[in-house]
């Protein structure tokens, strides 16, 4: 993809990788990226079944965990990975982009909710929740609708390089997520976009992602490095 900048790897795998693997290869890259030895990357891709819990995660709000638990050091809670969700692990320079973690997770909130709204569905970020958020059909709402969670955005940084990143539901059986408290918001509906009536492959959602990376990069500080 000739808009793709050359100082970032863009990497989209082929198959399910386990979480831990993708962990271990993300973070070994990470600091590599941090010694100057490696390109930055930015790598989609889907897991198996898994739940995840976060710096934040109170094991009160395992349910009923039907997949494996894995902690991890991203921020927030726990939330779940799965067939028909899109990971994307965003391992970026903040050295060399501007020292604003709360601007990369609001950049990285937009560029997923471009995406989405290039796609069809409307999104939009929730004052005081972190995450992807959609009006999704609620019967037991006056309306008929309600704010739903089409995405989970979860960060570290290390050494002041990015880690983990974003998901976002396609078409998940969203049934799993009844195994936990899905990032702690007990009130609040998980939902995708096969739910939604707006059916998405990962093959047309990373094209989607990928026309707008630019855009991310040169949100606010995100932009300060020479991608010549």
């Amino acid at each position: 993809m000739d808009h793709l900048p050359d100082a970032i790897e863009w990497r989209i795998a082929t198959a399910p990788i386990a979480y831990e693997v993708a962990v271990a290869e993300m973070e070994a890259r990470a600091v590599a990226v941090a010694e100057g030895t490696a390109r930055e990357l930015i790598w989609l891709l889907e897991h198996p079944p898994v739940y995840t819990g976060g710096t934040s995660a109170d094991p009160a709000e395992l349910r009923d965990p039907q997949f494996p638990v894995i902690d991890t050091g991203r921020g927030g809670r726990y939330t779940y990975h799965g067939p028909g969700q899109r990971i994307g692990y965003v391992v970026l320079d903040l050295t060399r982009r501007g020292r604003d973690v709360r601007q990369f997770v609001h950049a990285l909130e937009g560029w997923v909710i471009d995406t989405l709204g290039d796609l069809g569905i409307a999104a939009f970020r929730a004052p005081g929740r972190i995450g992807i958020w959609t009006m999704a059909p609620d019967a037991l709402s006056p309306s008929g609708t309600a704010e739903a969670k089409i995405g989970a955005i979860g960060v570290r940084v290390r050494r002041w390089v990015t880690l983990h990143g974003f998901s976002v539901n396609l078409s998940p059986d969203l049934a799993h997520f009844g195994g936990i408290v899905p990032c702690g918001l007990a009130d609040f509906a998980v939902t995708s976009a096969a739910a939604l009536g707006a059916p998405t492959d990962f093959a047309t959602f990373d094209t989607a992602l990928a026309l707008r990376l630019p855009a991310f990069l040169e949100t606010h500080s995100l932009g300060r490095q020479n991608m010549a």
